[in-house]
Order: C-alpha cells, then sequence, then structure tokens
C-alpha cells in the first residue's frame, strides 16, 4: 500500500511540475527580448519604420551632395563660357542669330561656316579671292566688291572672306563666329 501511495504522491507531483512548466512556458510572449521570434507586428511597428527612416535620411544626405555637385560643375562652367565669351571680344558663336549694326565702312569678318542676312542698308562682299560669299538663298557666289542682296542669306565658305557697310547704318543678321573691325 505504501508503494501505491507513493506511485500517487509521485504521480500528483509530476502533474503539478507538467501543470507549473505549461503555464510559464504559456506566460512568455514571443517577440520580446528574451524569446529572439520576431512577429509580423514587430515587424510592421517596429523594425521596418527605423529601416525607413535611415534609408530615407541617407538617400537625402546623398541628393543633396549631388545637388550641391551639380550646382558646382554649373558654376564653373558658367563662368568658363563667361570667360570665353569676354575673351572673344564681340565675337558671337551661337546657334541662334544676333542683330549686328554697323556703321558705314565697318568690316565683319567671318569665321568659316559663318551665315550673314543683310536686312537694312547696304553692303558688300570683301575677299581676296574667288568664290567670295556663297548665296544660300539662289544658289550663286558674290564675288569681291559684289552687293549683297537684302534678305538673301550668305555664307563664308573660305577663311578671309568679310562684309563692308557702305551706308551709314546698316543692320545684318548673323550665325556663327565673327569679329568687327
Amino acid at each position: 500500500m505504501k508503494r501505491k501511495m507513493f506511485a500517487v504522491r509521485f504521480g500528483a507531483v509530476a502533474l503539478t511540475a507538467a501543470c507549473v512548466l505549461a503555464g510559464v512556458v504559456l506566460a512568455t510572449e514571443p517577440g520580446t527580448q528574451g524569446d529572439p521570434l520576431i512577429t509580423l507586428s514587430y515587424l510592421e511597428t517596429t523594425a521596418t519604420p527605423a529601416i525607413l527612416e535611415q534609408v530615407e535620411g541617407k538617400v537625402d544626405a546623398h541628393e543633396q551632395e549631388l545637388a550641391n555637385q551639380l550646382n558646382e560643375a554649373i558654376g564653373n562652367y558658367t563662368k568658363q563660357m563667361d570667360q570665353a565669351l569676354a575673351n572673344q571680344g564681340g565675337q558671337q558663336t551661337g546657334a541662334s542669330y544676333a542683330v549686328v549694326t554697323l556703321k558705314k565702312d565697318q568690316v565683319l569678318n567671318m569665321d568659316i561656316g559663318c551665315e550673314v542676312m543683310l536686312r537694312i542698308g547696304t553692303a558688300v562682299c570683301v575677299t581676296p579671292s574667288s568664290p567670295g560669299l556663297i548665296d544660300i538663298t539662289d544658289g550663286t557666289t558674290l564675288n569681291n566688291e559684289k552687293a549683297l542682296v537684302t534678305n538673301h542669306l550668305y555664307m563664308a565658305t573660305i577663311t578671309g572672306r568679310a562684309v563692308r557697310a557702305t551706308a551709314n547704318t546698316t543692320k545684318v543678321l548673323v550665325r556663327g563666329g565673327y569679329t568687327i573691325a
């Protein structure tokens, strides 16, 4: 009988110990510092926002650095272009036309590829050899001391080509490199 009582007592103690152990296991929450299991709610509310905040901070810092570098490069390029234009001494080299006013006997020396169109006044071609200027409008050439026709477009295809104003005020449209003498 003592053996039976011992087995019952031992079973009761074992059952109590199992219940206490089960209660302890069920009482612990997953996702705490004591339990390394990561839950979806932890990812959504804590981990992901923290990671996104760090990434956005780094992206913003990098973006600002790139913007500063771009602004510096633009500033340097602008200074270089301003210096280049200042060194040309009145020379225009852009892709758009510029209105140039010449006084009588002023000479507009044209670079190769420069285009000129007489708008107001009179002017003649100045060239040491033939052909002088190419009349793009009608496909002919204009030789030395020949008059430019108003609203015709002329192009210099050889160095040493120029236009000299013969009226008190002459206005021409110019595209390409030129100097005025």
